[in-house]
């Protein structure tokens, strides 16, 4: 137990307070930004817009390249999700449905580019020196193209969100970013729960499947 707890808190202790609160700080954010997705809340845009705005911060600062791309463009498909969220079409609000062949296919290219181009910035720090770099290569496809598929309300987003939270908890750890990891964790647990529910609303509205 003891090492464990070192292993935790080894990081944190050249850590200024500030640092840490910043951490903190995103991740409460984060976890809540899930929970309104969970509930399709609007409000999930205004809480991951905080969380991913100080994500780029604290990225840059450890040099998690991978991290920081991810982070910038959550801030900016969340920018487009509470647009489509709030955007009526035809009278009415975008609902929960099922994706298409051609949505899958345009998250399959998400992935693909996104993974591409993680590599290539990698390459251009010359930082593919660390196991963790080519999992945030994988997990930054897979975050992108959940993004993507949640900004348009496509139930199959909580199966990549799952996978990809499966992965990057104990990445996070080994990053030093402890309490990242705690949120990595409560993250696999809320998109379980958001999947069931999502997929109970449009088991009651088979029309949208």
């Amino acid at each position: 137990m003891e090492q464990l707890t070192d292993f935790f808190l080894q990081p944190y202790r050249s850590a200024s307070s500030f640092d840490i609160a910043l951490e903190v700080t995103a991740a409460l954010f984060g976890i809540a930004s899930v929970w309104f997705a969970k509930k399709e809340s609007i409000w999930v845009y205004p809480a991951g817009i905080i969380s991913t705005a100080i994500y780029v911060y604290i990225c840059f600062m450890y040099t998690l390249y991978g991290d920081l791309i991810i982070n910038v463009y959550y801030t900016g498909m969340s920018i487009y999700g509470w647009y489509m969220w709030t955007h009526i079409i035809e009278g009415e609000h975008i609902e929960i449905t099922t994706s298409s062949p051609s949505d899958s296919f345009k998250a399959l290219v998400i992935f693909a580019v996104t993974a591409a181009f993680v590599i290539c910035v990698y390459l251009y720090f010359d930082r593919f020196d660390r196991l963790t770099d080519y999992f945030d290569t994988f997990t930054t496809g897979i975050f992108f193209a959940a993004m993507w598929l949640m900004a348009n309300k496509k139930i199959e987003h909580w199966t990549l969100w799952i996978v990809g939270n499966i992965i990057s908890i104990p990445l996070y750890f080994i990053k030093g970013l402890g309490f990242t990891g705690i949120q990595f964790m409560i993250f696999l647990i809320l998109a379980i729960l958001g999947y069931n529910e999502w997929k109970r609303s449009l088991d009651n509205n088979p029309q949208r499947a």
